[in-house]
């Protein structure tokens, strides 16, 4: 929009979606006017173009950015732009890998490790809801589970995350995880996808004790995915070589490294 006001143009074509649609745009001298009616002056665009960590939400005409402090973490949540699909802030780390690639093929990465994705499904960590949306496409049903509100109210301004809240084969968990699966019968899932924060950040659902919930709540011939981390870093290989390690004391026979989806998988025999 900027750049078209530069160039003298009464209208522009761009995304008020974060990338999934384009809309007409139409450009006057006191700023831009969305086909929605809001507007924006000149100078909140200038601000927006300079603030490449933040997405923003236009309400009466005045644009904030989306994020907001957590009561139950006491971390700042926000949204983060990239080039496909937004990312989650948490405390200015971002939730997704955005190197080298987006969110979105990220997502897709780890449920390709795991294909296909049927029957019922547990998402243990929903974050912006992006692996439950696409699990849901061939699942019978999705359960996820988020432990922080504010990460849900984050995921509810996201355009990307909106089949969260409206596909009912979803049904959201507010709790944590190491806690909440131990309410679900045995073998009541085909497939878990464990996507859990850095092992800083959620030592508990790397546990044997978690990795044992999750044996037992898993049918069998039924698969996990684990996503890890880059393997290649020093961190990341003696975090994976423990969590592979813990899976087979948990029960898990087979356990193979998911290198593209920078996790593991492994299958209940």
């Amino acid at each position: 929009m900027l750049e078209a006001r530069k160039s003298g143009q009464p209208v522009v074509m761009a995304s008020t979606d974060l990338n999934l649609t384009q809309s007409e745009i139409k450009l006057q001298s006191e700023g831009v006017f969305f086909p929605t009616g809001e507007s924006l002056d000149w100078k909140s665009l200038e601000e927006i173009s300079n603030n490449e960590t933040a997405c923003y939400f236009v309400e009466n005409n005045i644009a904030r950015a989306i994020k907001g402090f957590s009561e139950f973490s006491g971390r700042v949540y926000g949204l983060m732009p990239t080039e496909a699909a937004p990312t989650m802030l948490i405390s200015g780390i971002p939730m997704h890998r955005i190197k080298d690639t987006n969110p979105h093929q990220d997502t897709l990465n780890k449920i390709k490790a795991i294909a296909p994705v049927k029957g019922d499904v547990l998402d243990t960590t929903t974050g912006l809801g992006y692996t439950a949306i696409e699990a849901a496409r061939t699942a019978r049903h999705v359960v996820t589970i988020e432990i922080d509100p504010m990460a849900q109210e984050i995921a509810r301004q996201n355009p990307w995350s909106q089949a969260l809240f409206d596909n009912p084969k979803i049904t959201q968990v507010i709790g944590d995880a190491f806690d909440e699966i131990e309410s679900f019968e045995p073998e009541s899932f085909s497939t878990i996808i464990h996507d859990p924060p850095t092992f800083t950040l959620a030592g508990d659902l790397y546990s044997l004790a978690f990795y044992q919930q999750v044996f037992r709540v898993l049918k069998r011939n039924g698969k996990l995915f684990h996503y890890i981390g880059d393997p290649e870093s020093k961190s990341g290989s003696r975090v994976t070589a423990g969590v592979i390690r813990r899976l087979q004391e948990a029960g898990f026979k087979r356990v193979s490294r998911a290198a593209r989806a920078f996790g593991a998988v492994a299958y209940k025999e």
